[in-house]
This record gives structure tokens, C-alpha cells and sequence, in this order.
């Protein structure tokens, strides 16, 4: 075939997914109405793997299900916009990963709302300025991200989704490698790039930021200096990216929480995050943790916090598989009330990533 039979046949493709979409779309608004009705969040986690899931089962390519599902966040970030006026708030500034992971999540159609500070975040969210609010909780490399365990000890907002971002620092700036004198960035871009800057360039001045966007600023203007950040940032602010991939673990990635006020139904594929305190005793933690062995639940991670009201009294944080609604889960949450001071579910949501 010649290439304008080709194009042809294209052209003829795309006004059948056109009208496809706006078929689709209707089906959507429809959804959003009924759910307005009975007091339901527009977003729907839940609905959305199940969604992801199938069109990857349906896919026969040559597209890659990377890029199918990046199409369809970006046909559900559209439906979604149409039904509401979702804002999503975020630990700013603008072009910084926590900005990248919400984008993932919610894709490009919503309103983002850049905050200061992760206390920031929740409180756009329990004050209603903001649908969702996105946060980070833990990275691969420096660990868990204390501020937000401390924040959902007292917040009534439930997790609702998580996203894993892989983190990818790239060396950006204006300058030759060789001619570099300082380096800005957030501590822990620093922390998970020190083997490489103490390889690459020992000789720099190392500037602590409050975001790697902020370190992308001050790189963009001052001469013989570069920032640690994404590529994000170095298209925000016009900066060369002198080297890619500059961090010490190839398998560098964040996990992020998605901030509601209602947890999904169950997927099969779920996950519980909740928070206990015990007593100060001996073989206190030993029996807290005792059912999820005797109920076979997965216990994924745990993770002990000062409660900060009294002295050498803890908080736990435990993330397990499973849903709050499934029964093996709920035993274990009826051990662990009869034998703990304190329990309170943080959220149960999909496992995505």
C-alpha cells in the first residue's frame, strides 16, 4: 500500500476512536451522576486496577501495556475532570517526584495544588481545599519517611491508593561536568546519589535544598554549579541533564500514599496499612503480632515511631496483605484489640505496583 492509503485507513481508525471515546465518556458521566446520588466518591481505586488489568489481558500489541495504560490514565483523568473538579494537593513544589507521582496516579486533566509541607497536604485534605492529597512514605534506599506516620497518627483520612515511582536523579544544570563547584538538592536525592558524587566530582561543596526543585532554581541561575533532580525539573527550568541516572541503587524507587475519605471494596489484590500501640511489657509485641502467623496473613512491613505523648511509649505502623473486609484480616484485628492499648486502621487499598 502506498503511504496516503495508509494514512487514509488511519484517518478512518481515528474517527472511530473518537467517537468511541465520547461514547465511553457518556457511560462515565452517567456513573459519576449515580454516585453523586448515593454519596460515592467520583474515584474509584478499585475500579481503576480492575480497568488496567483487563485492557492488559486484551492487548495482543505490537503496543507495549506501558504505554496502553499510560493512555488510559490519561482517558480516565479526562472522565474524571468531566465529573467533577477533583484538586489534587501534593508535597510541592511543582516538578519535584512527589509532583510526578500524583501526575502518574491522576494523569494530566486535574487540578494540582503544590504544598509546603506534608502537614500541608493533610490538612487541604480534612479541610475539603483538596479532593486527594499525595505524600511520600518511604524510599528503597533511605528508608521511611517519618513526618507522614507522624501526620496519620491523628488525621482521620484514610489511604486510599498508593504509587511506586522509580527514582531516576539526574546531575542537571548549565555547566560542564568538569567546571562543576557546587551541588544543590533535597537530602535524601543526596543520600541516594553519595557514592556517585564522592566518585564522580569530591571536590564540589555539597548545598542542602528544601526540594530538589528549589535545588533546580538555584542551578539555573548560578554560573559553575549543578543540581541533583529528575529530568522533570530539568525541563521545568530549561537545564541540560549532564549525566542520567546517577543513583547508587539501580532499583531506587519511592512509595507514595494517596490521601481519601473513604477506602475502596476489595480487589483480591489489597493491602492494610493500620497503627497499634501496646503495653510496656514483657512479650507485649510478641503477642500483638502472634495472629497474623495463626490467620496466615502477610505481614509486609512494620515500623515503630515515639507516640510523642508519653515517654518511651511507641506506635507501630504494620502494613499487611489483605482487605479490612476479609475475614482472615478481620480475626487478626479482633486479636489484636483484646491485647492492644490502641488500634486504628489507617486504610485499605489496592496493591498496584
Amino acid at each position: 500500500m502506498k503511504i496516503s492509503e495508509l494514512r487514509n485507513a488511519i484517518d478512518k481508525i481515528d474517527e472511530q476512536i473518537v467517537k468511541l471515546l465520547n461514547e465511553r465518556i457518556k457511560y462515565v458521566l452517567e456513573i459519576g451522576e449515580l454516585k453523586r446520588k448515593t454519596g460515592q466518591e467520583i474515584y474509584a481505586p478499585h475500579r481503576e486496577l480492575a480497568i488496567l488489568e483487563k485492557i492488559k489481558k486484551l492487548n495482543q500489541g505490537p503496543i507495549t501495556n506501558s504505554s496502553l495504560e499510560s493512555i488510559y490514565r490519561e482517558i480516565m483523568s479526562s472522565a474524571l475532570v468531566l465529573q467533577k473538579t477533583l484538586v489534587i494537593a501534593y508535597l510541592g513544589p511543582e516538578a519535584t517526584f512527589t509532583h510526578q507521582a500524583a501526575i502518574k496516579k491522576f494523569g494530566s486533566s486535574l487540578t494540582y495544588s503544590a504544598q509546603k509541607t506534608i502537614a500541608d497536604v493533610f490538612n487541604e485534605v480534612s479541610k475539603n481545599r483538596a479532593d486527594y492529597g499525595v505524600v511520600p512514605i518511604e524510599n528503597s534506599t533511605e528508608g521511611v519517611v517519618t513526618h507522614t506516620l507522624d501526620m496519620l497518627v491523628d488525621s482521620d483520612l484514610k489511604i486510599v491508593a498508593q504509587i511506586v515511582v522509580p527514582i531516576q536523579h539526574c546531575l542537571i544544570g548549565l555547566t560542564q561536568k568538569q567546571q562543576i563547584k557546587k551541588i544543590y538538592s533535597h537530602p535524601q536525592a543526596l543520600g541516594q546519589c553519595r557514592l556517585w558524587v564522592q566518585r564522580n566530582l569530591p571536590n564540589a561543596e555539597i548545598i542542602e535544598t528544601s526540594s530538589t526543585t528549589r535545588a533546580a532554581e538555584l542551578a539555573s541561575k548560578e554560573p559553575n554549579s549543578a543540581a541533583i533532580a529528575s529530568s522533570l525539573a530539568a525541563e521545568f527550568y530549561k537545564l541540560n541533564i549532564i549525566e542520567a541516572n546517577i543513583q547508587d541503587n539501580v532499583i531506587n524507587a519511592t512509595r507514595f500514599l494517596v490521601l481519601g475519605r473513604q477506602c475502596s471494596p476489595p480487589t483480591g489484590r489489597d493491602r492494610t496499612s493500620l497503627m497499634l500501640s501496646i503495653a510496656d511489657k514483657v512479650g507485649a509485641l510478641y503477642h500483638a503480632l502472634a495472629p497474623f502467623s495463626k490467620y496466615k496473613v502477610n505481614m509486609t512491613k512494620i515500623e515503630s515511631r515515639p507516640s510523642k505523648r508519653k515517654a518511651w511509649e511507641y506506635f507501630f505502623f504494620i502494613d499487611c496483605d489483605g482487605h479490612i473486609e476479609d475475614q482472615n484480616v478481620q480475626k487478626v484485628l479482633a486479636h489484636l484489640q483484646k491485647y492492644c492499648n490502641f488500634v486504628k486502621i489507617l486504610g485499605s487499598y489496592p496493591v498496584s505496583e
